[in-house]
């Protein structure tokens, strides 16, 4: 029932037992090696070929649940039961998966935590961008090795999808929208044939049992490329729904804030849960295009408001509070943040901002600091 967060979704926050690292961000099969191991441990069920789990321990991964031993496994995301279930059913297939949603919605940290899950390794990634080339996704050369002794296989350097086809695992390709569409091609055979070509040296490398991808895209931003239907056909989409609720979006945002508040040794969420129903509020508002009673039209500007807006806006408002403060989160450290949030255009996008906070933000008499905060950031 309630959603997603990459957001919005989304990403569930460590639990307090979980070791500090002095990485910034560790990969999620590092930051969850406990439940990861207490889960493999625990899981009698059948296992796909060179799964470290069986898709039942995946899901619960993901989902969050109480092994028999006490174990307590953290939600990863926060929303519909059968949409993990899906997608972890799909790797255990032929068929590719392709998490689709707005941005925000937290497909990339789903993909990072259903590899994690699957394959104990979810580093297996290309990123997607308008200038990713062919060779990101087949392979490349060393070209002192290719100079001196011509094309070899000591002189090929695999990408991570090569790599993920010869032992096995789960490769990843996020922003699959991103990546011009001769170079997004380049999966069909992948993922039709389970082969790469290798025509300069007139070799082949076949996938191993175990191999699958997850890609992740979607169709709201600029820059998009849309995918050939011969290319979509290879894949099961799975989309990803923003928060159903509030509450569900405010319980994402401070799972989230207070994992990455603890990293940067930033206050508490609890001090700031009224901010943070706030900033959720408004977003989910302008993003509807109705107020939350259902009284009152308002206009939705051009950004998107996701849920992962939301959390960086309430991360940048604690660290205001932690180090410009009494370390209480309040209504003058995200106004900033929700400012430049909302007016990406900055002529129509004003507009509508002004607007909204005279019509809506204005008449709630317990919103009176929050309007003072937001008119003079505004000003």
């Amino acid at each position: 029932m309630s959603v997603s967060v990459d957001a919005m979704s989304v990403e569930a926050s460590a639990s307090p037992e979980h070791e500090r690292s002095e990485e910034l961000r560790p990969h999620a099969e590092d930051t969850f090696a406990a439940e990861l191991a207490a889960l493999a441990a625990q899981d009698d069920r059948p296992r796909p070929a060179r799964w470290r789990m069986s898709p039942w321990a995946v899901a619960t991964y993901l989902l969050g649940g109480t092994l028999p031993d006490g174990t307590v496994i953290t939600p990863k995301y926060v929303g519909p039961r059968r949409i993990v279930e899906v997608a972890v059913t799909t790797l255990a297939t032929d068929r590719a998966l392709l998490l689709l949603g707005v941005p925000g919605t937290a497909k990339t940290w789903v993909s990072e935590h259903l590899a994690a899950a699957v394959s104990g390794d979810s580093t297996l990634l290309v990123q997607g961008t308008a200038g990713t080339p062919e060779e990101a996704i087949r392979y490349g050369w060393n070209y002192a090795q290719l100079l001196a002794h011509g094309p070899s296989r000591d002189a090929l350097v695999p990408s991570p999808v090569m790599r993920a086809m010869a032992e096995g695992m789960t490769a990843r390709v996020e922003e699959l929208t991103r990546i011009p569409a001769d170079v997004q091609d380049t999966l069909i055979t992948i993922l039709s044939e389970k082969t790469l070509p290798i025509p300069e040296l007139g070799q082949e490398v076949q996938a191993v049992r175990g191999f699958n991808l997850i890609a992740t895209a979607n169709d709201r931003d600029r820059g998009v490329n849309d995918l050939s239907s011969a290319l979509r056909r290879r894949f099961n989409t799975v989309v990803l729904p923003l928060p159903e609720s509030v509450e569900a979006e405010v319980d994402i945002v401070s799972r989230r804030v207070d994992q990455i508040g603890r990293s940067l040794d930033l206050p508490a969420v609890p001090e700031g849960i009224d901010e943070i129903r706030r900033v959720v509020t408004v977003f989910r508002e302008l993003r509807d295009g109705v107020t939350s009673d259902g009284r009152t039209k308002v206009k939705s500007p051009s950004g998107t408001l996701s849920t992962a807006e939301a959390i960086s806006v309430v991360t940048n408002g604690l660290a205001l509070a932690a180090h410009f403060g009494d370390g209480v989160l309040r209504a003058a450290d995200v106004a900033a943040g929700i400012l430049g949030a909302v007016v990406r255009d900055p002529a129509a996008d004003r507009v509508i901002w002004q607007e909204y906070l005279e019509a809506v933000v204005r008449e709630r008499d317990d919103w009176k600091d929050f309007y003072r905060a937001c008119r003079e950031v505004s000003a």
